[in-house]
């Protein structure tokens, strides 16, 4: 090939290579399609009413309880009880050896015995007296005599009365009996001991179980805010307040439902909390003195409550509960909130949130405040059933 013809063909192909590249510049200039906003699923704020609790901790203890402790000393003879039985009150538990009190009694009776007889002869010498004063018979110094003998003579017997009557209690004091009806625990002594009046170590001890008491503790706090929400209208009473659930220390309900008895009228320095008694009914002895247990007591009824599903509140970096919601013109809002407590799988709000408003519960990882969405309905499960609304509550962390 000449070089002529090398030279002709270079423009051709630099001809073929702009056409070539010019389509591909066109297309890099083409406007680019706006992009869909994210989408979002919401739920609209409603308020509604709902029975709100509190869930507290308590320990059971028995309605009931007396240490069996001897009034007399003495050797215990025989017992009559089995350990862990029902006794009644007034059964013989212990018997001790009467001996030594029997004699004491008999020796009462007999002192009684001659201090009442030597009254009938005292008594007739002062009417005879008075009789021979009134003649002049006896001077004013015999009649006195005789009757200040008369009345030592009757002072005497009613002291040996009383000492037959001591002798009498202390005797019937070596049968120890059942203070109490109940359940009697183990014999901290055995037949041939010596016991002690009043000695500090029980010799057994009777609980009674039906009903049994549950002891919780509540800070003063939250007796504050209760009261406050109860002036103010943010809860009602309605029904019988008095009405507490027991929960038991593996989960589960306690079939029977009991009720509040009082108040502690003091608060604990140390704790900052005060007590309330609850008493249930416990005829199956299921529970026992000294078990762990939650008590669900009723606050009262919030007529205008704010319920959110958790999953669409968060936590910013300084801790504070947040949340987003759109706006009528489809912008994303955050909205830090108040949370009161949690009932079941959703929060309570107590600021923040506005009836009518759209939360956002899923996609807002996607999203950002200020960015524009599409809405869609949630339809994932918003919480308990209506006829479950009065589950047990627990206060945020």
């Amino acid at each position: 090939m000449s070089k002529r013809t090398t030279f002709q063909l270079v423009p051709t192909l630099v001809l073929l290579a702009a056409g070539s590249i010019l389509p591909g510049c066109n297309s890099r200039q083409a406007p680019a399609q706006p992009q869909q906003p994210p989408e979002v699923a919401v739920v609209v704020v409603t308020p509604e009413s709902v029975a709100l609790t509190t869930e507290l901790p308590g320990r059971t203890a028995a309605y009931l309880e007396a240490e069996v402790r001897p009034q007399v000393s003495g050797i215990i003879q025989s017992r009559h009880f089995d350990e862990g039985q029902d006794v009644v009150a007034g059964d013989v538990l212990y018997q001790l050896d009467p001996a030594r009190y029997q004699a004491v009694y008999d020796q009462a009776k007999a002192a009684l015995a001659v201090a009442e007889a030597h009254v009938p002869a005292l008594r007739a010498r002062a009417e005879r007296h008075a009789k021979a004063l009134a003649d002049r018979a006896v001077s004013q110094q015999d009649y006195d005599e005789s009757v200040a003998a008369l009345k030592q003579g009757e002072a005497t017997v009613d002291l040996r009365a009383a000492e037959v009557e001591g002798a009498r209690i202390d005797l019937s004091y070596t049968r120890i009996t059942a203070p109490i009806a109940g359940r009697i625990g183990k014999s901290d002594v055995t037949v041939g001991a010596l016991v002690t009046a009043n000695q500090p170590t029980p010799l057994a001890t009777i609980r009674q179980f039906d009903p049994m008491y549950i002891d919780v503790t509540q800070s003063s706090a939250e007796l504050l805010r209760l009261k406050r929400n109860l002036e103010s209208g943010t809860l009602s009473v309605n029904g019988d307040q008095r009405v507490v659930r027991l929960i038991l220390e593996d989960g589960t309900p306690y079939p029977l439902e009991g009720a509040l008895q009082f108040r502690d009228i003091t608060v604990d320095p140390t704790t900052g909390s005060y007590s309330l008694r609850v008493v249930f009914a416990n005829p199956q002895h299921l529970l026992l003195p000294g078990m762990f247990v939650r008590a669900i007591v009723q606050e009262g009824t919030a007529g205008q409550a704010l319920l959110v599903p958790q999953q669409g509140v968060s936590r910013n970096p300084k801790g504070e509960a947040v949340a987003l919601v759109v706006d009528e013109s489809g912008k994303v809002l955050q909205r830090k909130l108040t949370l009161n407590r949690a009932l079941g799988n959703r929060w309570l709000v107590s600021a923040g949130l506005a009836a009518g408003e759209r939360l956002i519960v899923e996609g807002a990882m996607r999203v950002r405040p200020g960015a524009s969405v599409k809405v869609v309905s949630f339809d994932g499960e918003q919480g308990p059933p209506a006829a479950d609304k009065s589950q047990p509550a627990t206060n945020p962390s």
